[in-house]
């Protein structure tokens, strides 16, 4: 995840009062995407999931693939 402005390919979506933006390519590949923010006791964080498989390669923006 990154901090971005919205670029031409991209698709935005509102929930909640937050705003998420996907380059739309990406999402037609692994939607659907859900976003959760979870408290444990080691800390809080967003937590991402979506059908791209394991070890995928989604490009430059992905860190953890």
């Amino acid at each position: 995840m990154a901090l971005d402005e919205p670029q031409e390919n991209d698709q935005t979506f509102e929930e909640d009062g937050l705003t998420f933006i996907i380059d739309k390519d990406l999402l037609e590949r692994v939607k659907p995407v859900k976003v959760e923010f979870i408290e444990t006791g080691r800390g809080a964080g967003y937590y991402v999931s979506s059908n791209l498989p394991a070890g995928a390669a989604c490009g430059t923006s992905c860190s953890n693939c």
